[in-house]
């Protein structure tokens, strides 16, 4: 990069994971480790329909207990068609019943999850062989409810109807209002009425029908227990149905406060709104589905329970079918592995799919980057940990077609030792538009990129690294050459990157003169300190060549290294206004590329610490950063902790992330500054934005070396695709890997049946 740091159906694998064997020192530091067991749990995603042209008006959605979905619209009666998990489907006529496209129906519910109309002659179905039919008296009623035994309340905003098969009709209106929402209440066999300024009820075993003025502004209603729970334009309230009194204060600390419409699922509220759909936490918290991640729209209609288990989100764009699949992180591991082999390979590369339109990824193209050598290498990193867990041929496949890649970094340009960027064929890169990046490559077939940054550097150690550790094949000698290539590289260009003109890159910077100019508050001086340092040391262990070793020390002992990457990082701040300008712009704000950087950097350091006094620094050195990042509750930030065999390490805040990441990584727009439940912050050096971290699947897509506090991303919607080989396969297979996640547990095992 550049710095500074300005289908779809889930099938459960039974596998049987083959473990590296280790020594009896590393089994008995992991057994002190806590383990995450990967027990099922509910994943959710969305499967969304557009709305057809020509359909101006939505109102209702529901799913019968055949799983037929059907949605009420100005043009009648609509059905989904197609629709899969990142394939949206559409809204269309619903034609099934040729007599139903005959009839003027206006509105719809369920009864025992069958459908019901009303058109401006009575209640019918088509269940039950077609046997219920209730005449009324209002021509233009588009509403109705279903109660017991055939019961139904009908209106057209005005008025309303009782009508039923066993019980005598009765007819009336609210005083002076117009009627907004109705349900019904099982328990004390009462419909419930809701006005824009009144709540009226009708007892179905009495026929008496009640009002009561309580407010202004209303929307909706839900009940919830034995309570109501009211909504407007400024949040929602709790009211006592009996008294008719409001319980607590008016609840507005909402990610939306305009409420459009509220139920209950499963004994939890469901609220729609002006701005997306949001569910109430047992915690009080709120899960939020905001864009086209979730929903075609973000003006909420109406929201039901789906006879599956999913939950139907009508918007004025269409609808969102929020899907809650039961699967195992190893499950989700196994979409996200295919999502990148079917996506998100260029060249071996790990790459980003880009220039599409609305979430249409089949007309994408795969793009190079800047960080091809680094977002590789931890893709990378993550096939070889899958491949030490688990002996998958897939993954080894998948190690040899990236290293070859990774190769032709170093052979396909003219300076010895130095690793491109990037490559591709010629005629596809305007290389006379950027100079200073893209080079013709000697093979008229090739142009390369160069300018490397250090983020490169340590992303190819940190792969090859443990690719000589773990890998006992060719790929292990090929790993080593490596590293010998771009260490020497290095040292021999005294600690610097050297590219095709003879000059160091301006990011490949290790020699103590860049290094040390900058005031110890500066972020790059311990950055630069602590990767070189986990360079020279993998590059000891694996060719045992003393030059590395001694330059090690030289950096450590005569050039202030050591103390430069043991500075607690609570000291790491902006340059004092004497500084020279460079140190002022690196730190400008909290560098999250460097956190990459050092984390990444950390399997060097501390897995090939020369002694056992150095490693116990280097662990200091780790868990110090460690603290200062934990309010980000990054997965793979938590897990490389566990490197150094602390048992604190965030355990289950990294399966969190993993959990709570989407699988959706589309770059769908995203917004939460507006949101009301948000403890927001003071403006400070690290942009840290809230007291507490959103979910993953509540943020924008973002790679590690991202603000995780970052609320709105705007722009691109839809236009891009990330590859999980690096955001999320590597924390889980590094897990894995050192045993702090489980295989997966069997649903059986997790109920305590053999």
């Amino acid at each position: 990069m550049n710095r500074p740091n300005f289908y779809f159906l889930f099938v459960l694998i039974t596998v049987t994971c083959l473990s590296c064997q280790p020594n009896d020192q590393e089994k008995e530091s992991m057994a002190a480790l806590p383990v995450y067991d990967d027990v099922p749990y509910l994943q959710d995603y969305a499967i969304k329909y557009n709305v057809n042209e020509g359909i101006t008006s939505l109102s209702k959605a529901f799913m019968d207990r055949n799983e037929v979905i059907q949605v009420m619209s100005d043009k009648g009666v609509l059905r989904t068609k197609s629709g899969q998990f990142l394939y949206p489907g559409t809204l269309v006529e619903d034609k099934t019943y040729r007599p139903l496209t005959d009839k003027n129906v206006r509105g719809m519910t369920t009864y025992q999850n069958q459908f019901v109309y009303v058109d401006d002659k009575a209640v019918f179905s088509n269940a039950w062989a077609g046997t219920p039919y209730f005449e009324h008296e209002l021509p233009k009623a588009d509403r109705v409810v279903s109660g017991d035994g055939f019961d139904f309340m009908i209106s057209d905003g005005r008025s309303l109807q009782f009508v039923s098969k066993s019980k005598a009709g009765w007819s009336g209106e609210l005083m002076d209002d117009t009627v907004r929402d109705m349900l019904y209440d099982g328990n004390t066999q009462k419909f419930w009425m809701l006005g824009e300024r009144s709540l009226a009820s009708f007892d179905t075993t009495t026929n008496r029908f009640e009002t009561k003025v309580v407010g202004e502004g209303f929307t909706s209603f839900a009940l919830n227990g034995e309570q109501l729970v009211i909504g407007s334009d400024s949040g929602y309230i709790v009211m006592d149905p009996v008294s008719g009194k409001q319980v607590g204060e008016r609840y507005n600390q909402l990610p939306a406060t305009e409420i459009t419409y509220i139920t209950a699922i499963n004994g939890q509220l469901w609220f729609g709104s002006t701005q997306g759909a949001f569910k109430l936490r047992e915690n009080g918290k709120f899960d939020y589905y905001y864009g086209k991640r979730w929903l075609p729209g973000n003006k909420v209609l109406h929201i039901s329970q789906g006879t599956d288990g999913s939950v139907l989100i009508l918007t004025d764009k269409g609808l969102g079918r929020i899907v809650f699949e039961k699967m195992t992180l190893f499950d989700k591991a196994q979409y996200f592995e295919k999502q990148v082999r079917d996506r998100h390979i260029r060249y071996g590369f790990n790459a980003t799919l880009v220039d599409f339109e609305n979430g249409n990824f089949d007309m994408g193209r795969l793009s190079d980057s800047d960080n091809d050598g680094l977002w590789t290498s931890m893709y990378l990193a993550g096939q070889v940990f899958r491949y030490a867990v688990t002996q998958s041929e897939e993954a080894l496949q998948n190690c040899r077609e990236s290293m070859d890649a990774m190769e032709k970094l170093f052979s396909i340009n003219p300076v010895p030792g130095f690793p491109s960027r990037s490559f591709d064929r010629s005629g596809y890169i305007d290389v006379l538009h950027d100079p200073d990046r893209w080079q013709n490559s000697s093979d008229p077939e090739w142009d390369w990129k160069a300018t490397t940054s250090s983020d490169e550097a340590i992303g190819h150690m940190f792969a090859y690294g443990a690719m000589a550790e773990l890998m006992d094949n060719d790929l292990k000698d090929r790993a080593i050459t490596l590293i010998d290539t771009l260490m020497s590289h290095i040292v021999r260009n005294d600690m610097y990157m050297v590219d095709y003109d003879g000059k160091p890159t301006t990011w490949g910077r290790w020699n103590p003169e860049y290094v040390n100019a900058r005031p110890k508050m500066v972020g790059d001086r311990k950055i630069n300190a602590s990767n070189i340092i986990g360079m020279l040391q993998t590059a000891y262990h694996f060719t045992g060549k003393e030059k590395y070793k001694e330059k090690t020390f030289d950096l450590m002992e005569n050039h202030g290294y050591l103390e430069n990457l043991m500075r607690p990082m609570d000291q790491v701040g902006m340059a004092p206004d004497d500084a020279d300008d460079w140190s002022k712009m690196l730190s400008e704000s909290w560098n999250h590329s460097d956190d990459e950087m050092y984390f990444v950097g950390y399997w060097g350091l501390y897995r090939y610490a020369f002694n056992d006094s150095l490693q116990a620094k280097y662990k200091e050195a780790i868990i110090d950063h460690w603290e200062i990042e934990r309010p980000e509750k990054e997965g793979l930030w938590n897990i490389m902790t566990a490197l150094t065999e602390t048992p604190d390490f965030d355990l289950n805040e990294a399966a969190w992330y993993l959990r709570e990441h989407p699988m959706d990584l589309i770059t769908w727009d995203i917004k939460n500054s507006h949101r009301k439940d948000l403890e927001f912050i003071a403006p400070n050096f690290r942009e840290q934005t809230t007291r507490e971290v959103l979910p993953p699947d509540e943020r924008r897509i973002q790679r590690h070396n991202a603000n995780m506090f970052r609320l709105d991303k705007l722009g691109s919607d839809g236009t891009q695709e990330y590859s999980a080989g690096d955001i999320w396969l590597l924390p889980y297979w590094m897990g894995r890997y050192l045993g702090v996640i489980s295989e997966p547990v069997k649903e059986r095992e997790v109920n305590g049946e053999s």
